[in-house]
């Protein structure tokens, strides 16, 4: 039997331990060191990737997203006119301690992390299964608002994105200090409503700069942080209100305020801009574009700034319908028995009393929409009547009540609809005609059948571009696809078509309209002669014009309205 012992000597401070624990503790401390080591790698390499980022863009003014036509030709940009940068002496103070108190309660003290809110979102989300739990501070905000487009990794609920986003808030908050990084979030956040920084927040709904909101301005422009698109004071100011008061609650939480200030806040009257001078584009296609882009942006999750937007309108034709529509006007309006105003004496500030029009084509396939005219000009009136001037359509309904009566096997006769409807009856014609696009109001008795039903010029160039596309109707759509500058698509459409007729019905009705080489055109006035249509359907796409009174009235002589209208179709051809 052996009798050899090992000569090792245990440390004095280890002779009392029994074998077990001094040999927990010394793999403890062989863990600890290989953890320590892990850490240290995974620092550098976060760090390294951190490294790549220039920390010159937090400043800088995000870039402005571009519209460009479907062939690529740049028609405009969006986010508004007056977007500008702000500094922390711009700010008021109240509604940095808003910020703070609703946000991040120690985002001046911390080093850009909330180490303890970060674990408890770890345990969180342990707990959860999944990654729901952020915990982000203002400047983790700001590092993932500044590159979160640009850099994937930066949008993805993951570990690597947290602890990526750290390294670069770290990087960040080495660079900035904390008013500059106050400043530069709030510069960049999005607000609802087309808002993209706090100032033009302020400009957009209360039409003033931020330095001059009040205290009950700034705790509610805080409050639509969370949730820029259901906070909107413009779409819920009920929902806006109710979020200024939780972020007063949380600055009396925070001791910035008491139950008096509360009290006296809530009784400070919120003014908002008013409908009309809610916008700051130049045209009321632009406009269009641009509500269809924040719809876009809020359903997506979208951060705006730096894209493109790749519409469906045809610059070319855009121009075409503005410039015939204009020229046909104003031929009217030199006639000699012409009595009513005219638009070359419109004043700056009146409501233009002058005759106006209105048109849209729409892609017959697909729903794109090519040109949209609103009015005669915007800077007289913003008023879009393409989609807000529901009038009378007279005999331009016509190939409604004759695709109602071939789609329940009825016979149809041409420039009779009274006789043609009358073998259906009132409800079954405004049935398809619903189903068609155009949504009245509508008078359910004969009368229907002499044009008393009512729509708009995008609701009949929809009902034309069904009749021209076998019984299907696509649903109007402006943008096709959104990219960034190096050509990721974050947004693709997809035409929305849904039957509405069957195909033999949609070509009876379309034979209503009257053939010139290849393209089918009727023009006419209502009974009552306040409004007059123009509906051309071609082999790409269906024009619905629109030409009367804001506030309806006689137009002219049936002579003088026929002349405009075929002046109109004339100058648009085929």
């Amino acid at each position: 039997m052996s009798s050899w012992r090992s000569t090792r000597k245990i440390p004095a401070w280890q002779v009392w331990m029994p074998e077990w624990l001094r040999t927990l503790i010394r793999w403890s401390l062989w863990g600890g060191f290989f953890l320590a080591l892990v850490g240290l790698i995974v620092a550098l390499y976060f760090f390294s990737e951190a490294s790549r980022f220039d920390l010159a863009e937090v400043g800088k003014m995000p870039a402005r997203t571009l519209i460009l036509d479907r062939n690529g030709t740049h028609i405009g940009s969006a986010g508004g006119n007056n977007r500008s940068l702000i500094t922390r002496k711009d700010l008021p103070d109240f509604l940095v301690h808003a910020l703070c108190a609703r946000e991040d309660k120690d985002f001046y003290t911390h080093w850009g992390v909330d180490p303890i809110g970060l674990a408890r979102a770890t345990f969180r989300n342990v707990g959860d299964g999944k990654f729901t739990q952020g915990a982000s501070t203002l400047s983790m905000q700001l590092a993932r608002n500044t590159y979160g487009e640009e850099h994937k990794q930066l949008k993805e609920k993951s570990i690597h994105r947290k602890l990526l986003e750290i390294a670069l808030t770290l990087r960040i908050e080495s660079r900035y200090s904390k008013d500059e990084i106050l400043a530069n979030y709030l510069n960049r956040i999005y607000f609802g409503a087309g808002c993209h920084g706090v100032d033009q927040a302020a400009r957009t709904y209360f039409g003033k700069p931020v330095s001059a909101l009040n205290e009950a301005e700034c705790a509610m422009i805080v409050g639509i942080i969370r949730g820029p698109h259901i906070f909107s004071p413009f779409r819920n100011l009920d929902a806006a209100k109710e979020q200024e008061s939780q972020v007063l609650a949380r600055m009396k939480t925070m001791k910035f305020v008491t139950d008096a200030d509360i009290e006296r806040i809530s009784k400070i009257p919120i003014k908002l801009v008013p409908q009309e001078k809610r916008t700051t584009e130049l045209s009321y296609v632009q406009e269009a574009v641009q509500k269809e882009l924040q719809e876009i942006i809020d359903d997506e999750d979208i951060r705006d700034g730096g894209l493109i937007v790749h519409s469906t309108l045809d610059s070319g034709w855009q121009a075409r319908l503005e410039a015939d529509l204009a020229a046909s006007l104003l031929k009217i309006e030199q006639s000699k028995d012409w009595k009513y105003p005219v638009f070359a004496s419109y004043q700056a500030g009146e409501e233009p009393t002058y005759l106006q029009c209105a048109a849209v084509t729409l892609e017959t396939k697909s729903g794109g929409i090519l040109g949209l005219v609103g009015g005669r000009d915007y800077a007289h009136s913003r008023f879009d009547r393409s989609t807000g001037a529901r009038r009378d359509l007279g005999a331009a309904f016509e190939p409604w009540i004759a695709a109602a009566a071939s789609e329940r096997g009825k016979l149809v006769l041409p420039g009779k609809p009274v006789q043609t409807g009358r073998q259906i009856g009132p409800r079954e014609t405004v049935r398809i005609a619903k189903r068609c696009g155009i949504t009245g109001p509508f008078q359910e008795s004969e009368d229907v059948f002499r044009g008393i039903a009512a729509a708009t010029p995008m609701e009949l160039a929809t009902g034309l571009a069904t009749l021209g596309n076998s019984g299907n109707r696509p649903k109007p759509f402006l943008i096709q696809s959104i990219t960034t500058t190096d050509g990721k698509v974050l947004y693709q459409a997809k035409p929305n078509l849904s039957p509405a007729i069957g195909a033999p019905a949609a070509k009876e009705a379309a034979a209503l309209l009257e053939s010139t080489a290849g393209t089918r055109v009727y023009g006419g006035a209502t009974g009552s002669g306040r409004d007059a249509w123009l509906a051309r359907l071609g082999p790409k796409g269906s024009t619905a014009i629109w030409v009367g009174f804001d506030q309806p009235q006689k137009i002219s002589s049936p002579a003088q309205l026929d002349e405009v209208l075929g002046d109109i179709a004339k100058r648009l051809g085929n």
